[in-house]
């Protein structure tokens, strides 16, 4: 399988993963994909393009799925959904980690802090961030929660404008982590979710990125 062609020169590139016996076996129809998409249609004002896939909770099956994605096609970022808890079946954080060159603690830990403001068992989630690398190439990977609320809640974050309360959610980091891999400068929509960079990381205006930036 040959590597995509992008529209643009920084058209983001993104699989999506769900990760479902029953929902690969046809028992019931997949929601992790379409809530992967639907957010990421609301988020991203820049160009971008997905490609799918829907496959069991196979180990071999997990790490062949994202090593294609990533270093066939030429992901930027992959997002996995379901099998990250604690029963035999959930193995996608092994699988994501086999495959990973290195791995981003970061991204684990505040996925389980916005499920703790939910659900005491979020403590069973396992999600994992990682990086995979190849010669010319280099990926962002992120396991996520199987349900389509708690996807919305960890990419976007949590905001309450009655207590002010605010927790970011772990999109806001994602576009200034591809840019410093070698991906694709990445826009958000603020209203969704507010990507942060640091002020030399900016683009200026005009389309070029501000001194001293990374692409």
């Amino acid at each position: 399988m040959s590597r995509v062609v992008r529209n643009h020169p920084d058209e983001l590139v993104v699989g999506l993963v769900s990760i479902s016996d029953r929902a690969s076996a046809g028992q019931y129809g997949d929601e992790g994909v379409p809530a992967l998409r639907s957010w990421l249609a609301a988020a991203l004002k820049s160009p971008w393009q997905a490609h799918e896939r829907l496959i069991a909770d196979e180990r071999a099956l997990i790490e062949a799925t994202l090593v294609e994605l990533v270093d066939e096609l030429g992901c930027d970022l992959v997002l996995t959904t379901g099998g990250t808890g604690p029963s035999r079946r959930d193995v996608t954080p092994e699988a994501t980690l086999a495959v990973a060159t290195r791995e981003l603690p970061g991204y684990g830990e505040q996925m389980r802090r916005i499920s703790l403001e939910f659900v005491p068992t979020a403590v069973l989630s396992r999600q994992v961030g990682v990086l995979r690398e190849t010669a010319d190439h280099s990926a962002l990977i992120l396991n996520l929660p199987g349900q389509p609320k708690s996807i919305t809640e960890t990419l976007g974050g949590l905001r309450d404008a009655q207590s002010g309360r605010n927790v970011a959610g772990i999109f806001a980091s994602v576009p200034y982590c591809l840019q410093l891999i070698g991906g694709p400068y990445v826009e958000t929509h603020e209203e969704v979710v507010q990507a942060f960079r640091p002020q030399h990381a900016l683009r200026a205006p005009g389309g070029t990125p501000a001194a001293g930036a990374r692409r």
